[in-house]
């Protein structure tokens, strides 16, 4: 039996399970929503051969991919911590109490992290390593709140952790998107990737790269409707995850 790669996708959802905290309207989470969901990524990066990690709920109400002390997680200081307070204008959304982060925490994002290690442990155990891609996109245009604020953006992004990504693996995606025809940034318009706390730069049996698609290539961007391009992009991520794989 060969490798599963495992696929962690933390973006996709639009689900708010629970409006605790919340005071402002509908209409304005649902803009919020337009604007920061990775749309479709769940069905772009789909494979039925490797180990789908699908957040089941929205990064507007709990972000996966944040660090739960606001002392380590950069976008705290903005009000986007792994609970999202404000929008990507800096407008408040949301009151959070310890109490409401400990709920959220305890039912949402540790559930889905745990599923997350699991599937890790599982590899580990049955190969001796594991290997992530961390499967996102990204608008063409910066957001409010990026750190990056270059207007022109590459059509792939790779974000790599300098102790839990290979060189081997960097190479092998320059090389593939060159051979493709389309630009890459190398931690660029975003940076990193995500592991496990339980291996997070303990483990280097444990690999990880990140891969963001640029919306304009399969969106009608600022609308979330695929456009003419969306199976074509399609294609080239699984090609990319065969190409990652068959490196194992």
């Amino acid at each position: 039996m060969k490798q599963k790669i495992i696929l962690h996708i933390p973006h996709s959802s639009t689900n708010i399970p629970l409006l605790d905290g919340y005071f402002v309207d509908s209409i304005t989470l649902e803009e919020e929503i337009l604007k920061l969901t990775d749309w479709y990524t769940d069905d772009l990066f789909y494979s039925n051969k490797d180990e789908m990690i699908v957040a089941e709920f929205s990064r507007i109400f709990c972000d996966p991919e944040r660090f739960t002390d606001d002392t380590q997680e950069v976008m705290a200081q903005y009000g986007m911590g792994v609970l999202y307070e404000k929008s990507d204008n800096g407008e408040e959304i949301r009151i959070v109490t310890p109490e409401l982060k400990e709920k959220v925490l305890k039912s949402y994002y540790w559930k889905h992290h745990n599923k997350f290690n699991a599937a890790v442990n599982k590899q580990l155990d049955l190969y001796g390593k594991a290997t992530i891609i961390d499967c996102h996109s990204y608008p063409s245009k910066p957001l409010k709140r990026d750190l990056d604020k270059n207007t022109k953006r590459p059509d792939f992004n790779i974000g790599t952790d300098s102790f839990h990504t290979t060189k081997e693996l960097i190479d092998i995606s320059v090389l593939f998107f060159e051979k493709a025809g389309y630009t890459l940034g190398v931690d660029w318009p975003y940076k990193g990737s995500i592991v496990p706390i339980e291996h997070y730069h303990k483990n280097k049996n444990v690999s990880t790269i990140m891969l963001e698609i640029n919306r304009e290539l399969y969106l009608n961007e600022p609308t979330n409707q695929k456009s003419k391009n969306y199976n074509e992009i399609k294609q080239i991520v699984s090609e990319y995850i065969k190409t990652i794989k068959n490196s194992l």
